[in-house]
């Protein structure tokens, strides 16, 4: 099944599901009970929505070799964790702001891991029982800001930078998949889930070893290698087989002095 967050016209934010590119309500939530009510509407005429508001936005990095080998940094021996603030989340074809303080903002085309129970000290034997599904990302980066502070969080972590999309599938197998990127049309990352470091389940389980796991978050789970500039006027499509497109225009920052 695909679940998204949708609106219709001017009402309200929802979340429903698609068959067939139509699109109708549920009466619930996909974290606990729910009722599909009628496919009724053509998904091209309704706004999506980012599919979760996460409670946290949990992320890997370094879990592909040839991206850890392209940027001359280590393998990591246990997966290497990081945080995005939720004010970084945004949805499919919303606009990625390219902030004023860096010349240097990245592309990083990833698998998104949607949790769907509570889980703590998981064992990654029964890790994918605590997935609702999977979606797409985009771990959007200024590189340069991240060599400057030596720690990651300023460069991960300004508004827009993790746009994710466009619905929830709970169907997708991660084991091998093929994740692509491209800017206007031209190919940047090709690499197939299987030649992740850590698996899902390994992610989820060590993940949980150090925070509690809630329906609604999300864990990004590393980019393949080929990450690149991104610059306002670019438009970036992110496809993972299986899944679908998140599409995402990029913009100048309007708004600072």
């Amino acid at each position: 099944m695909r679940f998204v967050r949708y609106q219709e016209n001017a009402g309200p934010i929802r979340f429903g599901w698609v068959y067939q590119n139509q699109v109708g309500p549920i009466d619930g939530t996909p974290f606990g009970e729910y009722r599909r009510l009628e496919v009724d509407t053509p998904i091209a005429s309704v706004k999506l929505f980012a599919p979760v508001l996460p409670g946290k936005i949990i992320c890997v990095g370094r879990n592909y070799v040839e991206h850890a080998r392209e940027h001359g940094a280590e393998v990591p021996q246990i997966p290497l964790l990081f945080l995005k603030p939720t004010s970084s989340c945004i949805g499919p074809e919303d606009a990625i702001v390219h902030p004023p303080q860096t010349r240097q903002m990245e592309h990083e085309a990833e698998l998104v891991v949607v949790i769907g129970k509570k889980g703590r000290w998981i064992p990654a034997e029964s890790a994918l029982d605590y997935v609702l599904g999977y979606t797409i990302g985009n771990d959007v980066t200024a590189r340069d800001l991240q060599r400057l502070d030596g720690q990651w969080t300023r460069a991960k972590s300004f508004d827009t930078f993790c746009p994710i999309g466009p619905w929830i599938d709970t169907d997708f197998d991660p084991s091998d998949a093929l994740i692509t990127c491209r800017v206007n049309d031209e190919l940047r990352q090709m690499a197939s889930t299987r030649e992740m470091v850590f698996t899902v389940s390994q992610l989820i389980s060590f993940a949980s070893t150090v925070m509690t796991l809630e329906p609604g978050d999300i864990l990004l789970t590393g980019t393949p290698a080929g990450v690149g500039k991104l610059s306002p006027g670019d438009q970036i499509q992110i496809e993972i087989e299986g899944i679908g497109i998140l599409r995402n225009p990029v913009v100048r920052d309007s708004g600072h002095m």
